[in-house]
């Protein structure tokens, strides 16, 4: 019998892409929290905070931004959790 793995591990990033996303594009990336910034004189940011379990995932994430189209700002890593 095949069993998933359980990732207990995982680390925090925060990503920063230009331009605006919806909420409803959470599920898309496995529930991130995607928070929206606005400030004058500015093109809107998205900063996009969630859970990255692996190398693979972070791949993963970084290629849904390019899919979408959207210009990657940065990528922070900000701590590790199990």
């Amino acid at each position: 019998m095949d069993q998933k793995p359980e990732y207990k591990d995982f680390t925090l990033y925060e990503f920063r892409v230009q331009g605006e996303l919806d909420d409803c594009w959470a599920d898309w990336f496995n529930g991130m929290n995607i928070r929206n910034e606005h400030k004058p004189e500015t093109e809107p940011v998205t900063v996009l905070i969630g859970s990255v379990r692996d190398q693979v995932a972070l791949h993963g994430v970084l290629a849904k931004i390019r899919d979408l189209n959207l210009k990657l700002i940065s990528v922070r890593k900000l701590g590790s959790g199990n």
